[in-house]
């Protein structure tokens, strides 16, 4: 949700800058800036089109600069217009900014401004703020030992309330950018001769593999030769350098035409990942390196908490499912939304896990705070290396999927549900799951790619039937057990990328309410388990038919299905229980996206979509 880049260093500025907002459009945006410093005097283009649109405005105009910043926006104050757009400027024209996140008490301090003389071109919270530091620069000179902008920029964030990454340039400071953060992620790319700032690391490994995540209420000060980290309150602080593990080939689009596409077909690759290295020598259970939890600590724990938003919330459903079954520990899931809100009563023996794809997702990280206040241990599934959940949770697992730069998650997904199977592996051992059970579910995990991998063979026959209901403007997606919260998934993934209104349901739910919406042009989706509610699910596919539903069923090949019964049917592999909602996954994944590049949607950057959400 917003990207934030800013450069000083050896090469044309513009090209680094436009190259770096094109690696963050995935994040989500309406609207693009980016402002250059030649001459001392900022030379600044927006646009509310896309990126493309801002670099052929950048190359029409031969904007040059020596450093600058820039920034893609996802509307929060005010609507989608140039003058909201990206970076602000102060009033006396001396600061430049660009700003992820929310400053909530800005009207407050936008009041004292305007008495101050200040004046205001946007409706935006952070014309405010560069604003504020413009004040603190005139008002207060600082002493020859200390860099007069670094100062005002300090001394205006301790007035901030709300969240922020920041990147500042100042004509009187040339060759100088000022960076900070607060709930909004913020990464230095240190490099020979140049230093990035970014706001993901998607923006900076094509010049450098070597970072420092900023941590809240720190701030940078940069140079093309060197940079300084302290924190708000005027603390030094000694940099970790960490070194980014992936390369950008990772992140390229190569013969596919969508990244929706290239990451569904990553899966058995991402899934595989997620496993390496990760069983017993005996392949009766799986292990984690990373938990900083004895198997005694862990035998202590008498309920787990998983919080999470979006589809990594749908992940926590299957969780629970599988924890619950296998390892007999009760499981709750929640909203990080809510959760850090409620003030919801939690045993002392409660672990609470949080799950994010980007690590950054800012109620999550506030779930996660809550709960380390309440003195419980927390554990994170993350996918990002580095990111503020994966350094603040107690313990965790990566996913080690690669990026993913769709905006609809498609591989981060099942590498979660991997990773969540192993994890009701590894606690069911710990209890009182059974050597040769373990052994069996290991292998049922390790066949997963591969039978993946058969399911995206069948693609075309699945696109061709998903091409059926191209202009269906309602779904219902059914399942039951554990394949409710993929039915749930499904339906989320069709509205994100096609716009088309879908809804997900346990299968029997489907009378007390949503079989009112059935009808020929209202599609069903059923996800067919191959367990005791298999008959169940039968009957209620035949309910549907019965007042003419279309219905497209997704079931186990090696069965006796009725396929008489259906309009359309999909077979996946025979599985273990326990795997069969990733399984399930892909043909959802597929469909979704098949239909949503039939209408033309713009599939890798839905409209009012952020990859990572940063603001509440």
């Amino acid at each position: 949700m917003c990207g934030i880049v800013g450069y000083v260093g050896k090469h044309p500025v513009t090209r680094v800058l436009i190259e770096g907002l094109r690696r963050l459009e995935y994040r989500g945006y309406d609207s693009a800036g980016v402002t250059v410093v030649k001459d001392g005097q900022f030379q600044t283009l927006k646009s509310t089109e896309r990126v493309e649109a801002l670099a052929k405005d950048v190359a029409k105009a031969k904007l040059q600069g020596t450093y600058g910043i820039a920034h893609t926006r996802w509307a929060t104050h005010g609507g989608v217009t140039l003058a909201n757009a990206h970076p602000h400027h102060s009033s006396d024209g001396l600061f430049s900014l660009a700003h992820n996140g929310v400053i909530e008490n800005y009207l407050k301090i936008k009041k004292f401004l305007l008495e101050k003389g200040y004046t205001f071109q946007s409706e935006t919270d952070t014309e405010v703020l560069v604003n504020l530091i413009a004040y603190h620069y005139q008002k207060q000179p600082v002493a020859a030992d200390k860099n007069r902008f670094l100062e005002s920029v300090r001394r205006s964030l301790r007035h901030v309330e709300g969240t922020y990454g920041i990147a500042v340039i100042c004509k009187e400071h040339l060759g100088e950018i000022v960076a900070a953060r607060r709930g909004s992620p913020l990464i230095l790319g240190v490099g020979d001769g140049e230093h990035i700032i970014a706001s993901d690391v998607a923006a900076i490994a094509l010049h450098t593999q070597s970072v420092v995540y900023l941590n809240d209420e720190e701030i940078v000060h940069v140079t093309d030769k060197d940079f300084s980290l302290s924190t708000i309150d005027e603390d030094d602080i000694e940099a970790v350098i960490h070194t980014v593990d992936w390369s950008i080939e990772e992140a390229e689009l190569g013969a596919f035409k969508h990244y929706m596409e290239k990451e569904i077909f990553d899966q058995p690759v991402a899934l595989e990942n997620a496993m390496r290295g990760r069983f017993s020598d005996d392949g009766s259970t799986s292990k984690f390196g990373g938990l900083n939890l004895s198997p005694q600590e862990l035998r202590q724990v008498d309920r787990i908490l998983f919080c999470a938003c979006g589809t990594a919330w749908h992940a926590c459903l299957v969780a629970e499912y599988l924890i619950e079954r296998y390892a007999r520990i009760p499981v709750e899931v929640e909203y990080a939304s809510e959760f850090r809100y409620r003030n919801a009563p939690l045993d002392k023996n409660t672990l609470v896990f949080i799950l994010s794809q980007s690590g950054e997702t800012i109620d999550t990280l506030g779930a996660l705070r809550e709960a380390k206040r309440k003195g419980h241990k927390t554990l994170a599934i993350v996918n990002v290396v580095g990111s503020t959940i994966a350094r603040e949770a107690d313990g965790g697992i990566y996913q080690h999927a690669g990026p993913e730069i769709g905006v609809a998650s498609t591989k981060a997904f099942t590498s979660q549900v991997m990773v969540a199977a192993m994890m009701a592996l590894h606690l069911g051992r710990i209890r009182d799951m059974s050597y040769s059970e373990g052994q069996a579910f290991v292998e049922a995990l390790k066949q997963v790619p591969a039978q993946v991998q058969s399911i995206l063979d069948q693609s075309e026959a699945i696109k061709a039937i998903a091409l059926k209901y191209v202009d269906a403007e309602d779904f219902l997606f059914l399942g039951r057990q554990n394949l409710f919260p993929i039915a749930l998934e499904g339906a989320l993934k069709l509205k994100e990328v096609s716009y088309i209104h879908a809804e997900g349901y346990p299968a029997a739910e489907m009378k007390h309410g949503p079989i009112a919406l059935i009808s020929p042009e209202c599609p069903s989706v059923f996800l067919v388990a191959q367990e005791d509610t298999y008959q169940k699910t039968i009957s209620n596919i035949q309910e549907v038919k019965a007042r003419k539903g279309r219905v497209i069923a997704i079931a186990h090949e090696g069965g006796d299905f009725p396929k008489d019964l259906v309009d359309d049917l999909i077979l996946i592999p025979e599985c273990h229980p326990a795997v069969q909602p990733i399984l399930a996954t892909i043909p959802v994944q597929l469909m979704a996206y098949a239909i949503a590049a039939a209408r033309g949607c713009d599939v890798d950057k839905p409209r009012n979509l952020a990859k990572s959400v940063t603001v509440e």
